[in-house]
Parts: C-alpha cells; structure tokens; sequence
C-alpha cells in the first residue's frame, strides 16, 4: 500500500473507531438525564447534568497535560487506553452507585482530554495542507454515524414506554459497553506513524511524539508538549479561534443533553416523548453526516475557503433556535420526572422538533468540519498542543454550560447561545482571512477548505 494510501486507512480506521466509541458514549449522554429521572426514587442520587459538567469541568483542565502524557506514552496507546475508561464510564448504568457515578465521570474527562489530543495529532499526521479538509470531512462523518446506531435502538426499544424499566435499562447499557469495546480494539489496527512518513522528516511533531526508548527523552518531550500548549494559548489566532471553539461547547451541551431532555420532558408528545429522544438523535446524526460529507469529502471543489460553511452554520443554527423557541416550553430543561404541561408559542409539533434536531446536527458539522481543518492547516507542526487548547476551550465551555442548565430556562440557554455565536463566527472569519493571505503569499492556490 502506498504511502497515501496508508494515511487514508489510518483515518478510515481512526473515524470508524471513535464511531463505536461514541455511537455508545452519545446515546448515553442523550438518555443519561432521562434514565436518572427514573431512578431517582432508589437510594441513587445523581445528576446527569452535573455527571456532563464534572466530566468536560475536568477534561478542559487535563488538557493542560494530555499533550505531555501522550508524548510519553504515544497516541495509537493513548487512545486504546481512554477507550477502555469510556467503556467503564457506560458500564456503571448497569448497576448504578452515585459515588461510582460521579468517580467514573471524573476518570473519563481526564481520559477524553488524553483520547482527543491523540486523535488530532493522528489526523494531522496522515493530512497535508491538501488533504486535511477531506480527512477532516471523513473523520468527523464516520464520526458522526455514531448518532444513527445507538439512537435507532433507543428509539424502537422504548417506543411507546413511559417509564424506562430495570430490565430496559440494563439492556441498553450492556449493549452499550460492549459497542464501546469494540471501537476501543480498533485503535490497533491504526499503522504506526514511521510507516507514513518519508524518510529525514523532522518537524516538531516528531520532537514531541516520537517515539524514543529514552525515559529522559520522553520526558523531555512531554515538558515541550507542555511549554508549547503555553505558548499557542496566547497567540492571536488561537485566541480568536478559541471564541469559536467556546460555542461550539455550548451547542455540545445543547444538542447532546438538553435538547433531547426537553424532548423527554413534553408531556403533549403522549406516549412518544421517551422514544422521540432516541429519533432527535438520529436527526442530529443525519444532520452532521450530511455536513461532514458536503463539506468534508467535497472540500476539493470549494475555492471560496472556510468562511462559506461557517455562514452557513450559524444561519442554520439561529433558524433553529428561533423555532425550539416557538415549540418547546421554557421549563422543559428542569422539569420534574412527570414532565411538563406548558406550552411555548404554538402547540409542540414533533415534526418541528425533529426539523430542528436536524438543523442542530447541520450547524455543528460546519463549524467543527472547518475547526478541524482550520486548525490541522495552521498548527501542522504543533498539532498535539494545538487540539489540546481546542478541546480545553471546547470542554470548559460544556461544562459551564451543562452547570447553568440545572438552572436556566430554556429562552435563557438559546440566548446565550446566539450571542457567543454570532462573536464566534466573526472572530473565525478575521482567522480565515490571515490564512488565505498566508497561502497566497506562498504562491499556493487557495482551493481547499
């Protein structure tokens, strides 16, 4: 197998690897505040919302350190071993205990934070400037499939259901685990990065990453993994970047927690309302895989560069904001276990629901599609720093934000949203622009995302 032929498998393997990790991890996050609600009448006493906010509270710290751990240890290791956390983390639904609850929540935010510096410098590694935008386009579909899988079983094994059983809950979670299992045995089958690499490369990748039976070596490695994620906090473009990236958290939180809880919580839905929580996330998958694909694998034909998609993100997400505005109650976010009778500005249509879901999925590809690839272009050399800072912008921001939703009101959350938005979209397009001016004074033409 050629040299690019190689890379391409190793981001095929890497995007379908995180698509079984997370077709668990997703479906759990989405179904986690609705299965607590049900149990809350045991001796267990956890909160799905706070469980989000220690996890992504710790992830944004550990990435001050997961590019050093992963310089010591390497990022096919790194991976494997994070994935196993987030197998655990799923395993403790099926006999849930709070305090195991809460331990495991905090193990697996230091792991994301290790598994996501891994991923990024992977992506990096097996992407050129004219490459990375259609891998990042690969990787985040494949990615995103993980959203169709778990939420069709949800969907059609609680259709109709009330009230989420033992016996149901049990189930799911197990089913769950080992999914999560799988994508983690994956991870092996990415080849190792000397086999893509032309012989006498030499950049500062390979000074923080590569590998070296050296302790001390290692060690050195991971104090400049560290002095450099420093130093990239701090410049211009990470700065402005990092108002994108704070959005991006707070539409995370939103789509992968809250929105399917409003769902759950509207009692005008009848019957349905468990069920549709499963069915919005299949929308939001179907939304990003759409985006990961127009934008990513047919990135090539696009000559008018990244600033097109984002447009399209926030108008797609502010169109949807205005109609979960209109069609969800304000309480739905902190509703008790019976859920709630109020109704917005029109009578709850699921068809509107499931339209935004959509949207919500479509936006985010934009914007994460087009991080990734900003990102891989800028800090080619950097990469393992760089996505550190990107995820600890991103988490911090997640987890402030599934903080506030045990408090907000819907109409509260939608605000906040449109204004980091709207600052978030501007601040990424003064990035593109100084990108654009850097290629054309290289001479390069300026046609891929």
């Amino acid at each position: 197998m050629s040299s690019e032929g190689i890379k391409l498998f190793n981001i095929i393997i890497l995007g379908v690897s995180f698509m079984f990790i997370f077709t668990a991890f997703q479906s759990c996050g989405n179904i986690a505040q609705t299965v607590i609600t049900n149990l809350n009448n045991t001796d267990f006493h956890g909160s799905g919302y706070t469980s989000m906010s220690i996890i992504y509270g710790v992830l944004s710290a550990s990435n001050l350190i997961s590019p050093s751990l992963v310089a010591i240890v390497g990022p096919q290791f790194s991976m494997v071993v994070s994935g196993v956390f987030y197998s655990l983390y799923i395993a403790v639904f099926i006999q849930p205990a709070t305090w195991a609850f809460y331990t495991a929540s905090v193990l697996i935010g230091i792991a994301a934070a290790v598994l996501w510096t891994a991923q990024g410098n992977c992506l990096t590694e097996n992407s050129d400037e004219n490459t990375i935008g259609r891998n990042s386009g690969i990787f985040w579909a494949l990615l995103q499939f993980s959203l169709i899988f778990g939420n069709l079983y949800i969907y059609f094994a609680w259709q109709g259901k009330t009230h989420i059983s033992e016996s149901d809950r049990r189930t799911v979670f197990i089913a769950l685990t080992v999914i999560s299992l799988v994508g983690t045995v994956l991870f092996f089958l990415i080849r190792k990065q000397e086999d893509t690499k032309a012989p006498g490369d030499d950049d500062s990748t390979d000074e923080i990453l590569g590998e070296s039976s050296s302790a001390r070596n290692k060690m050195m490695r991971a104090v400049a993994a560290f002095k450099k994620s420093i130093t990239l906090s701090f410049t211009k473009e990470m700065l402005l970047l990092s108002v994108t990236t704070a959005y991006t958290g707070l539409v995370l939180t939103f789509f992968s927690g809250v929105y399917g809880t409003c769902i759950g919580a509207v009692n005008r839905f009848g019957s349905e309302e468990k069920s549709l929580i499963g069915l919005s996330g299949i929308f939001i998958g179907v939304g990003e895989i759409l985006g990961g694909g127009i934008f990513g694998l047919l990135s090539k034909r696009n000559r008018s560069g990244r600033n097109p998609v984002v447009m399209l993100g926030i108008l797609v997400h502010f169109i949807a904001f205005y109609l979960i505005f209109f069609n969800m109650p304000n309480d739905a976010p902190i509703a008790p276990m019976e859920g709630t009778d109020h109704i917005a500005y029109m009578i709850p249509s699921k068809e509107v629901a499931m339209l935004c879901s959509f949207l919500l999925g479509l936006g985010d590809s934009c914007f994460n599609t087009q991080l990734l690839s900003i990102l891989g272009f800028l800090y080619s050399e950097d990469s393992a720093p760089a996505f550190a800072i990107f995820k600890f912008v991103q988490s911090i921001c997640a987890a402030v934000a599934y903080f506030y939703s045990n408090y907000f009101l819907l109409q509260w959350q939608l605000l906040i949203m449109v204004v980091v938005g709207f600052f978030g979209t501007i601040t990424f397009f003064s990035v593109e622009w100084g990108a654009a001016a850097a290629l054309a004074a290289r001479g390069s033409d300026y046609s891929s995302i």
